[in-house]
């Protein structure tokens, strides 16, 4: 899949990575007991050794969160668009002595991957980068086994397009309609690379809104369970009035989920449409990793 999206995103990403972007610099300051802290699995409620679990680390090179479940005596594979990323996991990799697989291509299309592949499909900031979402959760829903998990990042829709630098004195103006697939487009926050050095202008990021409801209920329809969410803020009450930290404060620019997949959960009746009244099993979910 290799249309106009694919290729604004691998060169955004290429150029980011040249540029040494924040998100492109291997974590090498890891160990066993460190790499679970900064995963953050105690804090999203995910329990139990991971020893021998199989991880996709979805749309997230760079060498962070791959090796850190490399570390936790996870299999580790790792799916991006950028090649350099790639190699930047590759890198981590060596320096820990660890071993992961490096997959390139757009995760809208998963092929490269059977059914039923991984217990755990990581997957940091990165949806909005494509125009549908649910194209997304049906590959993550085929590679994914019956109760993995599938740890989502993603941008908060109500305030998608909205920065630091739409502060008018009173307050964050919201200017864009809350469509799904809106397209919004914004300068790159400072503290994301070193403009200053950049060999080249990086275009800016180009992304599309989801809606909540879309996020929702394509996850739902996929057959997948909510056991955690969360709105991400910077927790910064000093900040200045126009700065990011306030308007992050403000409103909160990302959400974190964490979901299981359990597709037989909700049987439908014969000939229903997904969003219509279902008939729900209750069931003893194992939320967590024996």
């Amino acid at each position: 899949m290799k249309d106009e999206i694919y290729l604004y995103n691998l060169a955004r990403w290429e150029a980011l990575a040249k540029a040494n972007a924040l998100f492109t610099r291997p974590k090498l300051d890891l160990d066993k007991e460190t790499a679970r802290d900064y995963l953050g699995l105690d804090r999203l409620g995910v329990k139990g050794d991971l020893s021998g679990k199989t991880v996709l680390c979805l749309a997230s090179g760079g060498g962070q969160q791959s090796v850190a479940f490399a570390l936790l005596g996870a299999f580790v594979s790792v799916f991006d668009i950028s090649p350099s990323q790639l190699e930047r996991d590759k890198a981590a990799a060596e320096h820990y002595g660890v071993a992961i697989s490096l997959f390139q291509g757009d995760m809208r299309d998963l092929s490269c991957f059977d059914s039923d592949s991984f217990d755990i499909v990581w997957h940091p900031y990165s949806l909005t980068f494509v125009p549908d979402s649910r194209v997304v959760f049906h590959e993550v829903s085929r590679i994914l086994k019956a109760g993995g998990l599938y740890h989502l990042m993603c941008a908060n829709p109500f305030f998608s397009g909205l920065t630091h630098n739409d502060w008018n004195g009173d307050g964050y103006t919201l200017k864009h309609p809350y469509e799904e697939e809106t397209v919004t487009s914004y300068p790159d926050q400072e503290w994301v690379y070193d403009q200053s050095k950049s060999p080249i202008k990086i275009q800016e990021p180009r992304e599309y809104r989801q809606s909540l409801s879309r996020i929702m209920n394509g996850l739902i329809n996929e057959g997948f369970l909510l056991a955690y969410f969360s709105e991400i803020k910077s927790n910064d009450p000093e900040s200045l009035p126009g700065s990011w930290g306030h308007f992050a404060d403000i409103a909160p620019p990302w959400i974190e989920y964490i979901w299981y997949y359990y597709p037989n959960i909700i049987n439908r009746m014969p000939g229903s449409h997904k969003n219509t009244d279902a008939t729900i099993r209750t069931v003893q979910l194992p939320l967590k990793f024996a």
